[in-house]
């Protein structure tokens, strides 16, 4: 839904001043303005919340910075000195996603021939941020419960326990009680995690830091491109105003490349789906639909693979690869999209932007 009705942008407005200490490099390149009251807010929370030393659970939709958040509370946080590791949890299948956390024994299984330390072990006295921690698989949130109450486990195919002293910062985008009433996400495992909880808003609730953020990305990727500036026009500054950003942050930084590179203002309401009225532009010249030469022969089913393609790899742009995530957005099975992907040649493991796909789409199936 369009957002910010009243919300107008002007071009005096798009500065890289972000007005806080959040500019230094991380690594997804997010920062975190104080313009709005309730950025404001959360940035003295993770003030309070970094000087004590116990669990912080960071929920919001994917793309708000939550990382951002998590890799502040560490840098203010007496762990500062110390290692900061971050694990998506929703990247790996489970057997693999334990070892990764807690390593293993050589003859752990087939393979292991020596015994490997996992994160908690390289991460002692640091930091660790477990990304989408309501897809960890029940079996693992029990040993992490462990952890938390003890600060002890054991590695995969080991007996002996092994102590460590690290702090954990959880991170979800998912419904925290329809993930507990689903038995997603252990009760006892939330309420050890909860005791403190930093929410942070999307986007579409805290649009005073749009302009902000279309400064600070248009002058950091221009830098990272080698290549000029350029101004928003009016007409793009207005659509960036009425767009929900589903996808927050992270889809804003992603339409500044996109304008960054193309330069076409033609294509802010397709990239953006903007409710403003904008004038006709033919989709064939601008590389979002291509149908081949007018004369070549095309039918309805090349276009509807065309489309079908485009909706996949929007939904995993939006979801950050996340197969399951993608297929949840797309509303349909896992499989489903397993067999969507490989007729489409889309290749999971390599996380190029949509507009790469675009230039190199491969050819739809034959009629």
């Amino acid at each position: 839904m369009p957002i910010g009705r009243n919300l107008t942008i002007h071009p005096r407005e798009i500065s890289t001043h972000t007005d806080n200490d959040f500019s230094e490099a991380l690594s997804n390149g997010f920062v975190l303005p104080s313009v709005s009251p309730v950025t404001a807010k959360i940035r003295s929370s993770i003030e309070q919340v970094a000087r004590v030393d116990v669990p912080v659970l960071l929920l919001g939709e994917s793309g708000v910075g939550k990382e951002v958040v998590a890799r502040r509370i560490h840098a203010l946080s007496n762990r500062a000195h110390r290692t900061f590791l971050k694990l998506n949890c929703a990247a790996l299948p489970a057997e693999l996603l334990e070892s990764e956390l807690f390593g293993y024994e050589a003859g752990a299984f087939t393979g292991a021939t020596r015994a490997k330390p996992g994160q908690f072990e390289l991460c002692n006295k640091g930091t660790i941020l477990l990304d989408e921690i309501g897809e960890l698989p029940p079996g693992l949130q029990a040993k992490l419960l462990h952890v938390l109450q003890g600060g002890q486990f054991s590695r995969l195919g080991g007996r002996s326990l092994i102590e460590v002293d690290v702090r954990i910062l959880a991170a979800t985008n998912v419904n925290v009680p329809q993930a507990l009433a689903n038995r997603q996400l252990r009760e006892d495992l939330y309420y050890r995690l909860s005791a403190l909880t930093i929410h942070l808003p999307p986007l579409r609730e805290r649009r005073e830091e749009i302009p902000v953020f279309l400064g600070y990305f248009m002058h950091r990727l221009a830098a990272q491109l080698g290549c000029a500036t350029k101004p928003y026009p009016a007409r793009v500054l207005d659509a960036c105003a009425h767009y929900a950003w589903p996808g927050n942050v992270r889809e804003l930084e992603n339409f500044v490349k996109r304008f960054l590179i193309l330069g076409d203002e033609d294509l802010v309401p397709a990239i953006l789906g903007s409710s403003q009225p904008a004038k006709t532009v033919d989709l064939r010249d601008k590389g979002v639909v291509s149908l081949g030469r007018p004369d070549d022969p095309w039918s309805l089913r090349t276009v509807r693979a065309e489309a079908e393609k485009e909706a996949i790899l929007l939904a995993l742009e939006q979801t950050q690869w996340r197969r399951k995530d993608a297929a949840r957005k797309l509303r349909i099975s896992m499989k489903a999209l397993y067999n969507k992907l490989r007729l489409y040649g889309i290749a999971t493991a390599d996380r190029r932007t949509l507009l790469e796909f675009q230039a190199a789409r491969p050819s739809p199936p034959a009629a």
